[in-house]
């Protein structure tokens, strides 16, 4: 299920996306929808994009931003939404309302022959920390795009700073065991978590005038929906549920059962807002 052409150290990160992960992502789709809306409106306001450009949402998942991308372009203007994961894209052609001047590609950023010269913006919303060799894929994505293009994309800060996902984890560490420590710069969800990382990769890439803004959020992980609404979601994505995979049935519910204890003393009604910290980074192609 890789890609034509892919990078080589991409692969752990392409077969993870193409396998029950991907299809676990796809399963909670709207939940997920509603649970990062508030990183895709900030994203959004500071792209402002306009009708005629042309945009590159990279790591485009199941498509909910490239379609209202593809919305604010048109008339005139085109989204290329780009992803390796063929489950998502599978859920994103079946999203795609007609007429929209969108197009879905399964394919790695780091290689895929993008038109030269071509886009207006590269986007993207927790798309970009998977590369092997981050600086390879922005230097590939920027001969996609004209002089003067704008770079603009959401990134995690460090885990600490994201508690909606943090205290999960911490929960289930008291009856698990605990992932291998990840390197600074290995892919993963935190490898952007670097002002000083981030601003190197850019650079290497090309980029200029390149700015990081940090974004504090309030991420409902019940999404209106009660505790167990948030029980599933916090098992059912991010580190914890890669922290689960393969455990004992026994260790998984002592975990969960501490994650709903954890939870509960935050519920406020039927929600359970956690604090979320992102990083949104512009830049420009000279």
């Amino acid at each position: 299920m890789t890609p034509p052409g892919a990078e080589e150290r991409n692969a752990a990160e392409i077969a993870y996306w193409n396998g029950p992960a991907g299809l676990r992502w796809v399963s909670r789709q709207e939940t997920q929808d509603a649970l990062l809306a508030p990183a895709g409106e900030a994203l959004l306001r500071r792209a402002a994009v306009q009708p005629g450009e042309c945009v590159l949402d990279i790591g485009c998942g199941w498509g909910g931003l490239s379609i209202e991308l593809a919305r604010r372009v048109a008339p005139g203007g085109r989204v290329l939404g780009l992803d390796v994961s063929e489950p998502m894209l599978a859920r994103a052609r079946e999203l795609k309302p007609l007429g929209l001047p969108l197009e879905f590609v399964r394919a790695d950023a780091t290689v895929h022959p993008f038109e030269p010269g071509s886009a207006d913006l590269l986007f993207s919303r927790f798309g970009v920390m998977f590369f092997g060799d981050p600086a390879r894929a922005f230097a590939n994505m920027r001969a996609g795009l004209r002089r003067g293009a704008r770079v603009v994309f959401a990134c995690w800060r460090e885990l600490r700073e994201n508690p909606w996902l943090m205290l999960p984890l911490e929960e289930a560490y008291r009856h698990i065991p605990r992932l291998p420590q990840a390197g600074p710069e290995d892919p993963g969800a935190f490898s952007f978590a670097s002002a000083a990382r981030v601003r190197g990769i850019l650079e290497r890439a090309g980029f200029g005038t390149i700015q990081l803004e940090t974004v504090a959020l309030s991420l409902d992980l019940a999404t209106g929906l009660g505790l167990e609404s948030a029980v599933g979601t916090a098992v059912g994505i991010g580190p914890t549920a890669r922290a689960l995979e393969g455990q004992p049935a026994a260790l998984k519910d002592a975990a969960t059962a501490a994650i709903r204890a954890a939870l509960a003393r935050h519920q406020a009604g039927e929600r359970i807002p956690l604090a979320g910290s992102i990083w949104i980074v512009t830049a420009v192609s000279p």
